[in-house]
């Protein structure tokens, strides 16, 4: 018996759009799987983006945490991890049902994918996740 799974293109995709609806979907029971990831955008002026971001990784310490990845694909899985209840069971176990990815994985090459048209709106100013894991960091 195979699961159902839905595989999301975030492939120009505004983050806080797409999270927003991948986070509702995983609370109705849904498992979703992301690919892609690197490619989704980030509305705002790039060096503002930037900045926020790396506040967000300075926050904490290096044992306790908050901690904040630099990894397109954790950026997007964490992103979408703060819009659920995630220190519920309800909401932990609608967290273990979503897998995000950088690229398309070998297993999911021959499937349909899924775009998100309320997620495509292009705004003016914007940076990839890509770019910002980047500036973080991150060797890609």
């Amino acid at each position: 018996m195979k699961i159902m799974v839905t595989i999301i293109d975030a492939d120009g995709a505004v983050l806080g759009r797409l999270g927003t609806n991948v986070a509702k979907r995983l609370l109705n029971g849904e498992e979703i799987v992301v690919v892609n990831s690197e490619k989704a955008i980030i509305s705002g002026k790039k060096a503002a983006v930037k900045e926020r971001y790396m506040q967000r990784r300075e926050v904490g310490t290096y044992r306790k945490g908050p901690f904040f990845p630099r990894m397109p694909d954790m950026i997007v899985k964490r992103t979408i991890r703060g819009m659920i209840p995630y220190q519920t069971p309800h909401g932990r176990s609608a967290f273990k049902r979503l897998k995000c990815y950088i690229g398309v994985p070998e297993e999911f090459k021959r499937e349909k994918f899924e775009k998100i048209e309320k997620a495509e709106k292009q705004p003016i100013d914007f940076i990839t996740v890509e770019e910002l894991s980047k500036a973080l960091g991150a060797k890609i």
